[in-house]
């Protein structure tokens, strides 16, 4: 039997090659992901309002038996402390565990009341008994708050926290609750303690920059778009120089000339806010030359809403005569004259619209409000 040996130099090189191929980087630039081990684990959360989009991000710990133990321990400190590991500054807690907390804003908002502006913050909270500091650090990339300098924060704000919530929760989490169109409260909640804190956002001002934006791209070409950006503008009462350039842009002629009731009613609008109430008349009789039967009707009860009466029933009555009475024009009668304090007309009309009316809702509304006008009393407008 033949017996194959080794170098032992064929053996030395075999295991350098081996170390080398290991050690080399890997040709992306990144390292292997696997698993992490879970005790505490990685999350995130967020939430839009508005146009405002707000995420939080944060490794979640247990309270894995130590409830009673958690707040103002090695756990959670009160006040700042020096955390030691090579920090020797006093630092606040890091509001979860291992990398910092981070909580990013893609607008400008208020916490609590006071301004923060658009970006990406490491969030602290230093801890006291019956109270709590928020902290926002423009330092978004540290190592929890072993690092944590005062000098790089850029907000703080007190608020008090919740003691005693019934059901422990053992993950640490960040939660949302009590949302409006322009707020929303963003609530640390873990073991029987909640820390909330209310984030708010200028609705209009985000919304005017969103658009701003988007109409200095291509959708500052689309008529649609401009018609809508305009009309929204008109509606908020905001802009209107650049509300009546882009509704100026999408009804010429020249670039297509949208002649809907919806555009030049906007137009109508915007040269009325302007102090050019005759150039606005003028628009405002081709847009109802161009109206539906249930744009009319709408703008009819538009003005009845601004307490305009007479111009309202003039409306409702050129939509009767043009569409010869059809559905719902004697609806639009029944309310003018119910606003002009003519009850037997008003009453006359109603009784006419609930025989048209296209179904049980409408059926419906329209003999409760018969019933008023029988009693002498003009319905609600």
């Amino acid at each position: 039997m033949t017996v194959k040996t080794t170098h032992p130099l064929q053996g030395a090189l075999a295991l350098l090659i081996s170390f080398f191929i290991l050690s080399l980087p890997c040709a992306s630039g990144q390292a292997l992901q696997l698993p992490e081990s879970g005790v505490n684990h990685k999350s995130w959360a967020g939430r839009r309002i508005g146009l405002t989009d707000i995420e939080v991000r944060w490794n979640a710990p247990g309270v894995k038996g130590r409830e009673g133990r958690i707040w103002g321990t090695d756990v959670a400190p009160y006040g700042f402390t020096v955390l030691g590991f090579g920090s020797d500054g006093e630092s606040p807690w890091r509001a979860g565990a291992n990398e910092s907390t981070t909580i990013s804003f893609s607008t400008d908002v208020t916490i609590e009341g006071q301004k923060l502006a658009a970006g990406k913050y490491g969030f602290f909270i230093a801890l006291y008994p019956d109270s709590c500091t928020l902290i926002f650090s423009r330092n978004a990339a540290g190592w929890g708050s072993y690092f944590y300098k005062p000098e790089w924060d850029v907000l703080r704000v007190n608020v008090r926290q919740q003691k005693d919530i019934p059901q422990s929760r053992e993950r640490l989490e960040y939660t949302f609750s009590g949302q409006t169109g322009r707020s929303v409260v963003v609530a640390l909640e873990w073991e029987h303690w909640r820390i909330p804190f209310k984030v708010e956002v200028d609705l209009v001002q985000t919304t005017l920059a969103s658009i701003q934006s988007q109409m200095s791209g291509a959708l500052g070409f689309d008529p649609p778009s401009l018609q809508a950006a305009a009309q929204w503008c008109l509606a908020n009462d905001v802009n209107p120089d650049e509300a009546l350039a882009w509704i100026n842009t999408a009804t010429d002629p020249r670039l297509g000339g949208v002649t809907t009731f919806a555009a030049l009613s906007t137009k109508a609008g915007l040269l009325r806010k302007k102090g050019q109430p005759k150039e606005a008349d003028a628009i405002m009789e081709t847009a109802l030359a161009n109206a539906s039967i249930l744009e009319m009707h709408g703008y009819g009860r538009q003005l009845i809403g601004q307490k305009k009466v007479q111009e309202a029933f003039a409306v409702f009555k050129k939509n009767y005569d043009k569409n010869n009475g059809a559905w719902p024009t004697n609806v639009g009668l029944m309310r003018g004259y119910s606003a002009l304090g003519d009850i037997p007309n008003a009453l006359k009309h109603a009784r006419i619209a609930v025989s048209q009316a296209p179904d049980d809702l409408n059926r419906n509304a329209l003999e409760g409000m018969i019933k008023t006008l029988e009693e002498g009393k003009p319905i609600a407008q």
